[in-house]
């Protein structure tokens, strides 16, 4: 069983945060099928930028069920504090800290998976998040910065010290990106040194792979990521084997279509029809993906600028209509 604090995460299954992507509705959707946890897209500890509609949106908890988990990145152990504060008074029961982003526009400025080059200022913003909240704070790394130097268990040890209450591990170094395939040793070595839980992430993308990756890792817990997208269902998938050792079916027709409509629903109702069409958009692309004539249907669904119109293609597809991809 896997306990954060005081919260039981169960099924020890997390959607993994993902900027662009773990927004309120797929997050809402994601536990509602089987996601014993989700986690925020990260959000900024720069207060200046808070009062954007993209920080509102990204810190919008209302009617979330709980325990609602916020990811917060940056590289100033003062401006992370007061972020994890300001988080907390607005409905956070986890924190989650961010030094695993490999992107270019976050790692420049010395954020994300770039803090993983700096072991004291590591200790230093552990420090000072967890000191400032009283809630479980959560950290979620890379096997290193490159591949030269993975020091993933040298951090592992500096967040168990700072009273860090579980961490995830991408088994990829920042280097790495998304590349090639995820490595699961460094994170067997780092489950293996510690007291507090550890969760293994990367590549994880189906019931026998997840089965696996616990073997090989021992850890408490899973974090899936990109296999979510267009397939939020992944993670009753994983619970169900991993709880009886048999496959569960895909969901049918109709449910398929009650998961995807429904979505469409909570984007538009989230971010309002103009935006929600646009954030739409790249969803509809992965369920797409999910079926052999997803193709024509993602180029059909992408020339709409209606939500109306957006939602009527997308159920007509459902039920069973078909395009014809254009010359």
């Amino acid at each position: 069983m896997l306990h954060i604090g005081p919260h039981l995460i169960s099924p020890p299954l997390v959607l993994a945060p993902m900027a662009g992507v773990t927004d309120k509705p797929f997050r809402q959707l994601c536990k509602r099928l089987g996601a014993g946890l989700a986690v925020s897209e990260m959000t900024t500890s720069d207060a200046r930028l808070w009062d954007t509609p993209k920080s509102r949106w990204r810190m919008d908890h209302a009617g979330e069920p709980a325990p609602i988990s916020v990811q917060i990145a940056g590289y100033d152990p003062k401006q992370l504090a007061e972020a994890a504060r300001f988080n907390v008074d607005h409905g956070a029961d986890l924190i989650d800290i961010n030094m695993g982003c490999p992107a270019k526009k976050v790692c420049k400025v010395d954020a994300g998976s770039a803090l993983m080059r700096d072991e004291a200022l590591v200790g230093r913003i552990l420090d000072a998040v967890v000191a400032a909240v009283p809630v479980p704070v959560t950290l979620k790394i890379r096997t290193g910065w490159c591949r030269a130097v993975r020091n993933a268990l040298a951090i592992a040890r500096i967040a168990e010290s700072a009273g860090i209450a579980a961490l995830a591990i991408h088994g990829r170094t920042r280097e790495d990106m998304y590349a090639g395939e995820a490595e699961y040793a460094t994170i067997a070595e780092v489950k293996a040194a510690l007291r507090i839980p550890v969760l293994a992430n990367g590549d994880i993308d189906s019931p026998h792979k997840a089965q696996a990756v616990l073997a090989a890792t021992g850890c408490d817990g899973l974090l899936v990521g990109r296999a979510a997208q267009g397939r939020p269902w992944i993670f009753r998938e994983i619970a169900h084997f991993l709880a009886t050792g048999r496959e569960l079916p895909p969901p049918g027709t109709a449910e398929t279509a009650d998961i995807l409509l429904g979505h469409l629903r909570a984007l538009y109702a989230f971010y309002g029809e103009h935006h929600g069409l646009r954030i739409a958009r790249k969803h509809l692309g992965w369920y797409a993906k999910t079926r052999a004539d997803g193709p024509a249907f993602r180029q059909e669904a992408l020339r709409h600028e209606d939500a109306t119109a957006q939602y009527a293609c997308t159920e007509r597809w459902l039920q069973g209509e078909t395009f014809a991809l254009a010359a």
